[in-house]
């Protein structure tokens, strides 16, 4: 981001839900256009990235619950998408205070770190930037009218590799994402292309999410009529695209 402000930029976090695995970054500036986009593990390595790359977001968008106050069971928020999107493949994972890493989520203690505030009516700015929750795999159902999710992440290496190249071609029609002509989305579409064992799909696979997550966070500020709202600010909320009225 030489010679650019780092002012009016839109982060997109595909947080694990321990520091033991891979936190995807990227960051988009005011237009949407990725600036930058890394991979990283604990907290104060995602500190160390917003710093430079973006230190006042506009917008986080984070693929990890933010808000989860039941004590078992699913989220309602979980339940709407599940309820919407299911049919597409597209259903989450059970977020309740059981489980440890919940207690409190790991986005929750990162969103009170750096200031950000979780609430579907709070659009953000450079005092308190808006933290969403998003989940990609019903972003992707929702923006590019698929009829069924990708299958990317697991199975057999010819059919995941074959789905994540799909997945790139479909970001790169985001034109104001601007992907051909970044360096970093170059040399992710290269590890791609020459992928011959899972590991090096998983890689690059969080900093994918990340970008896409990003491109939710510019259209949250920017264009928030492209989204609905699943769940409130009390109980945990998730955003998303609405669902495609005419399928691929």
């Amino acid at each position: 981001m030489t010679g650019r402000s780092l002012r009016g930029v839109h982060v997109g976090l595909d947080l694990a839900w321990s520091t033991r695995g891979r936190t995807g970054l990227a960051v988009v500036d005011g237009t949407g256009a990725l600036r930058a986009s890394g991979a990283v593990r604990t907290d104060d390595d995602v500190a160390t990235w917003l710093a430079v790359h973006a230190p006042d977001p506009v917008t986080v968008a984070v693929d990890a619950p933010i808000v989860v106050t039941n004590p078992t069971g699913m989220r309602t928020c979980e339940r709407l998408v599940g309820q919407t999107y299911g049919r597409y493949g597209a259903t989450c994972h059970p977020s309740n205070l059981s489980r440890p890493y919940f207690a409190p989520p790991r986005a929750a203690v990162l969103a009170a770190r750096h200031g950000w505030e979780s609430d579907p009516d709070h659009r953000g700015h450079a005092d308190r930037p808006a933290a969403i929750e998003v989940y990609p795999h019903a972003a992707m159902v929702g923006l590019f009218g698929l009829s069924r999710v990708l299958p990317y992440k697991r199975g057999a290496l010819d059919i995941r590799r074959r789905a994540f190249l799909r997945l790139l071609d479909l970001l790169e029609t985001i034109g104001g994402l601007a992907l051909p002509e970044h360096p970093r989305w170059q040399e992710i579409r290269l590890a791609a292309d020459r992928a011959t064992r899972p590991v090096e799909l998983g890689r690059i696979e969080d900093e994918v999410d990340a970008i896409l997550c990003a491109h939710l966070a510019w259209l949250w500020h920017h264009r928030p009529s492209a989204l609905r709202v699943f769940g409130d600010c009390r109980d945990g909320f998730i955003v998303a695209p609405p669902p495609p009225t005419t399928r691929q």
